[in-house]
């Protein structure tokens, strides 16, 4: 007779082996339930449902939860899980609902009961179960220490007073942004709320003007610094592409202050900001070795991980400020952990208590509304402004019609797509290869059309040996392409990255593209386009960052094959390789989440023929929100657009609940 998985530690990790096998847990998942079987002794050895607590714990830190959340995967097991995974799976002889249906919380709590491996927190037990009663949440102890290294540091800021002359800060806002009395400007409440908290965030959609904001904060922040030493400011971005958006925001910025100060427009990685550590986890500058800064500002939050917070935390020192700027209503980041999303949980409706709104009276001259008042609003709520109008869309008002009706679950998203507004289309496909699809793809005006002419047509001759004429056409090729990409929301299927850009490659090729130019003919030729998907710091190259292929004279006046780099904040191009780049992908389709930080003139969102959890609200409109001038939803009909609005991302983790008891 076969032993049941949960009364027998070999059954459950053969049902586990069989979901790895399936496609439903990852074999990362199965070895850490193994390591764990293997840590234990006699009576103390690991229950069956602890076993399956680890592996469908490190499987939610693989889909970007800090922790395993016990109460809902119990409630909902596959909206918990996100199971069934994407593409085709086979069906495991026992699915994970079928198991979980036969447990109850209180069990399983009891069962999760060891010494040896599952604690409070204290010790080194490689599980963590707070003790909360009402939470029920089970982490990775390297999860756990991560979400504590934030909580700490953001409230030790709280509770912390930076001491202001009110009337000088008032006389510099107003300077800054003008005496306005109308409706209340978000934008100088922020500068006023950031001014007096060590910790503070600003997000907005786009358009709201964070970075406005966050240029006008540094310039009062820099007239109110007293001391002798300058202001020491660090300005950096998740990835490469994100700062070099931040760079080029900011100069423009600089151009239209009313004042003139000194502010940096050199952004830089985070992880350069920190120092990598080659081959490993760690960087340079950390508690022991902070930062030489006065103020840190971190823009598109929203993608930086658990981890990565942790550590930037970590690395600052006690009387620096952090501020974040970001949308909190955007897909998180790729790795475990929402950080930005879960802080800003609140902000909506701001909750500033009485003694905030009289104070920002006093500070920036401006009212908050009633809606925005909380008596018993926290301490983080007072360090968050939340800017709540977009000038980005004026022109094309039908892309924030439709981001607007995709934040707001609205029932009629799709009706916008079908003629209301000019730079919204509804493009209905029935498979990847679609004619209309190519049509698309190969348009002139709104497509790769224009891109794949400048390649073809604007080539120097072979012959030209000026090096800035060879320049100025890959930077032209460049700005062509990155009037329009086709965003994804899957990797897999016929509708996935993989099989897209093979596809778009192809049409492209038949179209005018030299195929067989590159050190290999089946991968590298002129006009590939290709997009980093790792850091490398000898070349100076950041995950994210997109190049095209291109042939270019070498120093004996041959044409190679290279990689042609935009250089930030100026029109001028970097040529590498092909043979050093070691981690890149064809980038004619990329995922919405490797999108974050773009912006494109005309954006096209490619959905699958079939629903999946991944197809949720932030995925639309962060899609959505790429458009600066278009937008076409690709898909075979509006219904599976409805669905994912309907949808949220969950991540879960114990952030807010944490901050939620600080009182202001």
């Amino acid at each position: 007779m076969t032993a049941h998985p949960l009364n027998n530690a070999d059954a459950m990790l053969a049902t586990l082996e069989d979901w790895a096998d399936a496609g439903w847990i990852r074999w990362l998942d199965l070895e850490l339930a193994r390591f764990i079987h293997t840590q234990t002794i006699n009576s103390q050895a690991a229950s069956p449902a602890l076993l399956l607590a680890t592996a469908l714990c490190s499987h939610q830190n693989g889909h970007g939860h800090a922790c395993l959340d016990l109460a809902h995967c119990l409630a909902d097991p596959h909206r918990a899980l996100s199971l069934p995974p994407d593409g085709k799976h086979r069906q495991p002889a026992v699915s994970p609902a079928e198991l979980l249906a036969q447990l109850n919380l209180q069990d399983w709590l009891r069962q999760l009961e060891n010494p040896l491996l599952t604690g409070a927190g204290e010790g080194n037990t490689p599980m963590v179960l707070p003790p909360e009663q009402s939470k029920h949440l089970l982490y990775l102890r390297r999860y756990w220490q991560y979400e504590q290294a934030i909580l700490k540091q953001i409230n030790q800021r709280l509770k912390q007073t930076i001491t202001l002359d009110t009337a000088h800060l008032r006389q510099i806002l107003d300077q800054l942004f003008g005496n306005t009395t109308d409706d209340c400007d978000w934008q100088k409440v922020a500068c006023a709320v950031a001014a007096a908290n060590p910790f503070s965030i600003i997000t907005g959609g786009p358009g709201t003007g964070k970075t406005t904001t966050v240029v006008r904060l540094l310039a009062a922040l820099t007239q109110l610094h007293d001391k002798p030493q300058a202001l020491r400011i660090r300005l950096a971005a998740p990835t490469g592409k994100a700062a070099v958006r931040l760079s080029e925001s900011i100069s423009r910025q600089l151009q239209q202050l009313p004042v003139s100060v000194v502010i940096p427009d050199e952004v830089s990685t985070i992880h350069r900001l920190l120092g990598s550590v080659p081959g490993s986890r760690h960087f340079r500058h950390h508690a022991g070795n902070p930062l030489s800064a006065d103020v840190v500002v971190v823009d598109e939050a929203s993608m930086v991980d658990i981890e990565l917070m942790a550590q930037l935390l970590e690395a600052l020192p006690a009387d620096c400020r952090l501020i974040l700027l970001g949308d909190k209503d955007q897909l998180a980041s790729v790795e475990a952990g929402a950080v930005l999303g879960s802080l800003c949980e609140r902000a909506d409706r701001a909750h500033y208590t009485r003694q905030t709104a009289e104070w920002l009276q006093q500070a920036s001259g401006q009212t908050i509304p009633a809606a925005c008042r909380d008596d018993d609003g926290q301490s983080l709520d007072q360090a968050i402004t939340m800017l709540r109008y977009s000038h980005r869309f004026g022109q094309v008002p039908g892309i924030g019609a439709l981001a607007n009706a995709v934040n707001q679950q609205s029932d009629s998203p799709d009706d916008l797509l079908q003629g209301t507004y000019s730079e919204l289309r509804h493009l209905a496909v029935t498979a990847y290869n679609d004619p209309g699809l190519r049509r698309l793809v190969l348009d002139k005006t709104h497509g790769y059309g224009h891109y794949l002419d400048v390649i073809t047509t604007q080539q120097p001759a072979a012959d030209n040996s000026d090096s800035q004429t060879w320049n100025d056409w890959a930077a032209k090729v460049l700005d062509a392409f990155a009037r329009f990409r086709l965003l994804a929301a899957i990797h897999s299927s016929e509708w996935g990255t993989e099989v897209l850009n093979q596809q778009i490659s192809g049409w492209l090729q038949s179209a005018g593209l030299e195929h067989g130019t590159g050190p290999t003919d089946s991968e590298w030729y002129s006009g590939r386009a290709i997009i980093l998907t790792r850091n490398d710091y000898n070349l100076g190259l950041m995950n994210g960052d997109t190049g095209i292929a291109l042939p270019c004279p070498d120093a004996n006046g041959n044409l190679v094959l290279r990689v042609a780099f935009p250089v930030a904040s100026t029109e001028q191009v970097r040529w590498v390789s092909p043979a050093r780049l070691q981690a890149c992908q064809t980038a004619f389709v990329m995922t919405v989440h490797k999108s974050q930080g773009s912006e494109f003139a005309h954006t096209a969102l490619v959905l699958p023929d079939f629903d999946s959890p991944v197809l949720t609200r932030e995925l639309v409109y962060t899609a959505v929100t790429r458009a600066s001038e278009r937008f076409t939803l690709i898909a075979r009909d509006a219904e599976l657009m409805r669905k994912a609005i309907s949808r949220r991302v969950f991540r879960t983790s114990g952030l807010l609940r944490d901050t939620r008891p600080i009182q202001a």
